[in-house]
């Protein structure tokens, strides 16, 4: 079963480029803003990787991965960021809310795809061991 990336841009062409490349090894879902995305999560849908931008239409800048971060359900789901901002506060906001990767637009979707596959591959590796401590 492909592993779920939750791919959240305000840019409709964002949105088809991130479904177009990573939709060969990956079940991409998009979302328009906010609010779309934690009504998604709130159908107890937990991908496996969260794509944002730190600025979404609906809320205020950074506001969505304050709230993924702080989350004791959404907490432990890694989450990359695309951005517009300047490079040197996204990268401070990313180190404070546990980002774990971060790319600024424009960007190159090769190295995109990279991330993802080592963002993805590294939760994976550490998910089995935790669920052999739980049982």
């Amino acid at each position: 079963m492909k592993k779920q990336i939750l791919a959240i841009d305000d840019s409709k062409a964002i949105r088809f480029l991130l479904q177009t490349v990573l939709s060969k090894d990956y079940t991409v879902v998009t979302a328009p803003d906010g609010c779309s995305a934690m009504y998604y999560l709130s159908k107890r849908n937990l991908p496996d990787l969260i794509i944002t931008d730190a600025q979404l239409p609906d809320m205020q800048d950074w506001e969505l991965i304050e709230q993924l971060s702080t989350s004791g359900i959404y907490r432990d789901i890694p989450v990359m960021v695309i951005s517009s901002l300047e490079k040197g506060q996204v990268e401070a906001k990313c180190q404070e809310f546990g980002v774990a990767q971060h790319f600024t637009k424009p960007f190159n979707p090769v190295d995109l795809i990279k991330a993802v596959e080592q963002v993805v591959n590294t939760e994976s590796k550490v998910a089995p061991a935790y669920v052999a401590h739980a049982s």
